[in-house]
């Protein structure tokens, strides 16, 4: 009985590991020189496609991120940060599978249909660019897909934003090969 309750416990903890799950993805040109760069400010005409409140704890999260790694803001910087954003909802995955198989003289088949636990979740895919300030042109960008509830309070929605920026610049600056 205590195995069974271990194992619904363990399945119930995975389940609320992979539901909170942030995937990120990056980018960079592996012939840029990260130690050339020292210096950050945002796109003026930034259209993040976030609320004001939710860009402007974006960019406090960055910005406590990115000073803490050693970068200053700067109004001549050494590179600009552009955000972009969208948030769309993820698709349940309903699946009907028919298969047919047999060994010998016996045939068999069966069909499988695959119910959603949940509904549709909300999504937010968030996207920053570093561009150079002197080349104008891309030199690392960090990409990540998370959960998003729209009702969220301001402290959970700061949080969720940290914990993405955090996940971002986990391995930022790239280190040299």
């Amino acid at each position: 009985m205590k195995c069974m309750k271990k194992l619904c416990y363990l399945i119930l903890v995975f389940i609320g590991i992979s539901c909170n799950a942030i995937r990120v993805d990056y980018d960079y040109d592996r012939a840029t020189d990260f130690t050339n760069y020292s210096t950050y400010n945002y796109f003026t005409d930034i259209e993040s496609g976030l609320s004001q409140l939710d860009e402007k704890r974006l960019v406090k999260v960055l910005d406590a991120t990115l000073q803490a790694k050693g970068y200053l803001l700067a109004e001549e910087p050494d590179f600009y940060i552009n955000i972009v954003s969208g948030t769309y909802k993820n698709r349940p995955s309903n699946n009907v599978g028919v298969g047919i198989g047999g060994t010998g003289r016996s045939v068999g088949g069966g069909v499988s249909i695959g119910l959603p636990i949940q509904g549709s979740l909300l999504k937010r895919e968030i996207q920053i660019d570093f561009v150079d300030s002197q080349k104008d042109v891309l030199f690392w960008q960090g990409t990540s897909v998370s959960n998003h509830r729209e009702k969220a309070s301001p402290l959970e929605r700061e949080a969720q934003l940290k914990k993405v920026v955090d996940k971002i610049f986990i391995k930022f600056p790239p280190e040299k090969k």
